[in-house]
């Protein structure tokens, strides 16, 4: 092949978008930088609400709150403060009408039952359609069940048996996770911004360089030149491409930034984003930058006008996306047959990274070979559609 009709092609797209200051801004710009700023302030803003209500006092309506004194005060000490309501009010009706998320009822009988030593009823009326109170209650049902277990355990002492007997098996939990393998939990989205934006770079050369040159007539006079049709694809390919690294080299920079301001110290955790771990993902998603720039090429032969092949890629934009969602559904884990999967390989190769484990060069290397290959075979098809009369339109 004539590198230097490569290189021409390759030149002429490059500069036709660098023209375009719009596109520019949306290849470049846009995609790289909202996407990592918008998920940092995101999870920002979500890591110090649960940090806040974890340390923040949590007031509890409770009805008929002089019949156990001393609940009332262990509710005090776990940072619950009791807001007593009148004997003419009707529970039920409050959380219905969404004046309280929640009411504690005491029974008039609590007091009695407990001082016999009988099974003290207590009441807690919720909303279980409402989401909004549901880690409100969940942080109150939980002190009540260590209240229980208390006075559980004081009731065996008293009769002078020992408490461990109502202990018969003791689970300790031993966590070996580390702050950075904890923190993919909230921090495993980040492959998927990072694979749309990578696409992003590319998307607008793609169409125009593709439908938008076929809609201009621009496209007749390229194939009338001395340069083989195959020259042609591949140095629009190659401009995409450079688009693509681009984006996606931006991209990474921006989250390796953004990602210091999140509070996940603070939560014990700790974001492992630094220069060698981008450097590392740079290489392991750079076999798909070949296979979105053939993907988006491909389909955009297919259309016949820009605001077409934009609806068409528009789509195809979240087809890569999609094994990212099954991952975190099915919790995948990184295996020589899912190397196979574009996308899939390169977020299960991230998320190990993220986590601080060393890359596995042999799933790295079959995530390489498996994506390039599928690159080829879509360029192949878009090479035959360019051979082809019908490619004018």
């Amino acid at each position: 092949m004539n590198h230097a009709g490569v290189w021409t092609m390759f030149v002429k797209e490059v500069v036709d978008n660098v023209r375009d200051r719009r596109t520019l801004m949306s290849a470049l710009f846009f995609g790289p930088l909202f996407g990592p700023v918008f998920f940092a302030v995101i999870m920002s803003m979500t890591l110090k609400m649960a940090i806040s209500d974890s340390e923040k006092s949590l007031e509890v309506p409770v009805l008929g709150a002089e019949f156990a004194p001393n609940l009332l005060s262990f509710l005090s000490q776990n940072n619950l403060e009791p807001l007593l309501l009148g004997v003419d009010v009707v529970p039920e009706d409050l959380v219905r009408d969404g004046e309280r998320a929640f009411v504690l009822v005491i029974p008039e009988k609590f007091a009695a039952d407990f001082l016999k030593g009988s099974p003290a009823m207590l009441r807690l009326v919720t909303d279980k359609s409402d989401r909004d109170a549901g880690k409100d209650v969940s942080r109150v049902t939980s002190v009540l069940k260590s209240y229980q277990q208390r006075i559980a355990l004081l009731r065996l002492q008293a009769r002078g048996i020992s408490p461990t007997v109502s202990l018969p098996v003791v689970i300790e939990q031993v966590d070996v996770s580390t702050p950075s393998a904890r923190s993919v939990l909230i921090l495993g989205m980040v492959t998927y911004f990072l694979f749309f934006a990578t696409l992003m770079g590319g998307l607008y050369l793609a169409i125009d360089s593709t439908a938008g040159e076929r809609e201009r007539g621009s496209l007749e006079p390229l194939l009338t030149l001395p340069v083989s049709r195959a020259q042609l694809l591949g140095g629009k390919l190659a401009a995409t491409c450079a688009f693509m690294v681009l984006s996606l080299l931006l991209t990474l920079v921006a989250f390796a930034v953004s990602l210091r301001y999140l509070p996940l110290e603070e939560v014990g955790m700790s974001a492992n984003f630094g220069p060698l771990v981008v450097f590392k993902a740079f290489l392991v998603v750079l076999p798909f930058v070949l296979f979105g720039a053939a993907l988006l090429t491909l389909v955009a032969s297919f259309t016949r006008s820009y605001k077409e092949a934009q609806s068409y890629l528009s789509f195809v934009l979240l087809v890569p996306t999609l094994p990212i969602v099954f991952a975190g559904l099915y919790a995948l884990k990184a295996s020589a047959p899912l190397m196979l999967v574009p996308s899939l390989s390169q977020h299960l190769l991230i998320t190990e990274l993220m986590k601080g484990e060393p890359l596995n060069l042999v799933h790295a290397g079959i995530s390489a070979g498996g994506t390039v290959a599928l690159a080829c075979v879509l360029t192949v098809f878009a090479a035959r559609l360019y051979g082809r009369e019908a490619i004018l339109g």
